[in-house]
């Protein structure tokens, strides 16, 4: 297992808790290299694919290999990439960096069909909105992902930050269909904290979202933060881990990744520094029942 470099984990640690844009800026320039290069193995096969009528309900196909596909190959498992942004920005690809993208390079390596969709934000869309375009999405991959060598009958939902607050949403307001086999939750509010301003104009101030909601769905999930998360980031997690265990009996699978942050927990997936995507890996093999290649 490769873990960080003493630099990048100084340099995420000077940074602490702070979030915004140059702290994100900072991050992705610890990982742009790493990124942009394992990018180069794998195909983006489809691009801008409407899963609604709206100009951000477009999602991307990533798909194992640099050459064409092998239509006679098994059908590979899907995972559903849902990107953070504060529910005002975020992208799921960008010509000026790699990121986002990279979970779907990053799923294709792993021998699994990724997606990476782009959702409606503010002001336009508050609250139910992103758990909708999840469950838009999701039935979308449900018709046409077999046109890209994907199973429709085994779908991974994961998100990060505002993105993880998408899915969470879709978990406790949708009827989830069998299809949809486990969730991957990093750093998001699931309403068990109390909220700022900036999610307020998101959420509206009496939080319809509850970590029992999301727990009720029953649904294999794994959650992480950051060991320098925003502490409302952290106690969330464990709030929502703690409604799974009530209502199941069990903790979900869980982890603090040492050495990161609210942006790094993320952009560091599936790069040299494997501290998140070799705990992932098991998690994806249990519940999609099918081998999972190297993270490498």
């Amino acid at each position: 297992m490769t873990g960080q470099t003493p630099e990048q984990r100084h340099a995420i640690a000077t940074m602490a808790r702070v979030l915004g844009p140059d702290t994100l800026t900072a991050v992705q320039r610890l990982y742009r290299a790493d990124q942009e290069e394992r990018a180069a193995l794998t195909r983006r096969v489809a691009v801008d694919q409407a899963y609604g009528e709206h100009s951000r309900q477009r999602l991307d196909v990533y798909a194992p290999g640099s050459g064409p596909s092998d239509e006679s190959a098994a059908a590979r498992p899907v995972l559903l990439w849902v990107h953070g942004g504060g529910f005002v920005r975020g992208e799921k690809a960008s010509p000026d960096h790699p990121f986002n993208a990279h979970v779907g390079h990053w799923v294709a390596r792993l021998g699994l069909i990724g997606v990476v969709m782009n959702y409606r934000l503010l002001p336009e869309a508050a609250w139910p909105s992103g758990g909708d375009d999840v469950a838009a999405a999701v039935n979308w991959i449900g018709r046409h992902i077999t046109d890209w060598g994907g199973d429709p009958a085994r779908i991974v939902v994961a998100g990060t930050s505002a993105g993880a607050t998408h899915v969470a949403t879709y978990l406790q307001n949708a009827t989830l269909p069998a299809s949809v086999r486990g969730a991957i939750l990093l750093s998001g509010l699931y309403g068990g904290v109390p909220l700022e301003p900036r999610d307020t104009a998101y959420l509206g101030v009496d939080a319809r979202i509850t970590p029992f909601g999301i727990a009720s769905c029953g649904l294999p999930m794994f959650l992480a933060c950051a060991e320098f998360d925003p502490v409302r980031f952290q106690d969330d997690t464990m709030t929502l881990a703690a409604a799974v265990r009530t209502q199941r009996g069990d903790w979900p699978l869980m982890a603090v990744v040492g050495g990161h942050n609210h942006f790094s927990l993320a952009c560091h997936l599936g790069g040299t520094d494997n501290s998140l995507a070799e705990l992932l890996r098991p998690f994806l093999y249990e519940i999609c029942l099918t081998p999972i290649g190297d993270v490498s």
